[in-house]
């Protein structure tokens, strides 16, 4: 399948759904009251929604929507700190778009725009360092975070500030690793899950290896999986056959993109900028121990919450909403339309939680494709 229209062909789908039915009626399966299988990147659940897979599965088989959306997962306190910096003299607060609506403690980056903070979108980092370049008279502090997947460019962004000197560009940062989330999952006693489909995009940087742990400690399957409708389906196959043969394996669907290895390159940038922390603040799941990085001490001229003296205490708070249930649709345990606030006061227009703000998050997802079924 080498090209779009292939992945997307119904004909091929139906020929991979029918495959997933027979496996659901199958003697290993059969007894099954559900099969509950978590996809964890939040460009899988857009997909799903977009794309209505989960309303053609068995109603025995359950997709249920993991934290793998980065804008969804960012602390209030988060926020609020790159508020207080751009609300400083001489800042220009450098963001990605979709960071701009979340809701902080009190208002959002987008509302303290609106009251004067020079807060300016980009497309990547690289366009926080020209806009150091441009204006030398001012402070460019841009907002770094995501897994794995935007860690590489966080870390060469900087590499090159350092090489040009450029002592006007600072960062917020706040990236967080995949495999410390995916084991505090897994450690949760309440969460039934039977496999997983992996990340694609974070999974192109560190690999297949790193999730073997899954497998076999907690004898469960995960495929990393492609972004289109039959990638999707095709990973969700691949797991529910190593079930009925009773086996927990790590499988590789998106071949085409991922290397087992991952991409040293990446690997090596990353390496040598950051340094993981003891433990980082999740809205929605708390503190999950040695699942943030931070930078080296080489790098603290540009670390913006040293700068500007307003570091986070890391001691977790909580991010939670009255009346909200953005923690339990984050671990999975929830659907979006289960909570309360859902297409109610929670909207895109008018995001409760973080998880209604990204295209990626779950409950965004859900409103988009799905408000009527509410």
């Amino acid at each position: 399948m080498r090209f779009v229209d292939e992945f997307r062909d119904p004909a091929l789908a139906s020929t991979v759904l029918e495959r997933i039915r027979q496996l659901v009626e199958s003697p290993a399966l059969r007894n099954r009251e559900t099969i509950r299988v978590m996809e964890v990147c939040g460009g899988h659940t857009h997909t799903i929604f977009r794309y209505g897979l989960d309303q053609l599965l068995p109603d025995r088989l359950e997709l249920i929507h993991g934290p793998g959306c980065p804008v969804c997962v960012l602390p209030r306190e988060y926020i609020d700190t790159a508020i207080t910096i751009a609300r400083k003299p001489d800042v220009i607060l450098a963001s990605f778009g979709d960071l701009l609506r979340v809701p902080g403690t009190h208002m959002s980056l987008q509302q303290a725009r609106a009251e004067g903070a020079d807060i300016r979108t980009l497309y990547s980092p690289l366009d926080a360092l020209q806009l150091a370049r441009q204006y030398p008279d001012k402070i460019v502090v841009f907002l770094a975070i995501g897994f794995e997947t935007t860690m590489p460019a966080t870390a060469l962004t900087l590499l090159q500030a350092e090489a040009e000197q450029l002592h006007n560009f600072r960062m917020l940062t706040r990236h967080i690793s995949i495999i410390p989330t995916l084991k505090s999952l897994l450690d949760d006693p309440t969460l039934a899950v039977d496999g997983f489909i992996g990340p694609g995009h974070v999974s192109m940087v560190i690999g297949t290896h790193p999730y073997h742990f899954i497998a076999e400690h907690y004898r469960k399957p995960l495929v990393v999986s492609g972004f289109e409708p039959l990638d999707i389906l095709q990973s969700l196959l691949m797991v529910l056959a190593q079930l009925a043969t009773d086996r927990a394996r790590i499988e590789n669907q998106y071949a085409r993109v991922v290397h087992n290895a991952g991409n040293r390159q990446a690997q090596v940038a990353i390496g040598s900028v950051f340094e993981s922390c003891s433990r980082s603040t999740w809205r929605g799941l708390g503190a999950i121990t040695q699942s943030g990085v931070v930078l080296k001490p080489r790098f603290a001229e540009f670390d913006a919450e040293r700068a500007f003296g307003c570091e986070a205490s890391g001691e977790g708070v909580d991010d939670s909403v009255e009346g909200s249930c953005c923690g339990e649709v984050l671990k999975g345990k929830l659907q979006p339309q289960d909570c309360p606030l859902f297409a109610v006061q929670c909207t895109p227009a008018n995001p409760v939680g973080a998880l209604m703000v990204s295209s990626e998050g779950a409950c965004a997802a859900c409103y988009q494709y799905r408000k009527g079924a509410h």
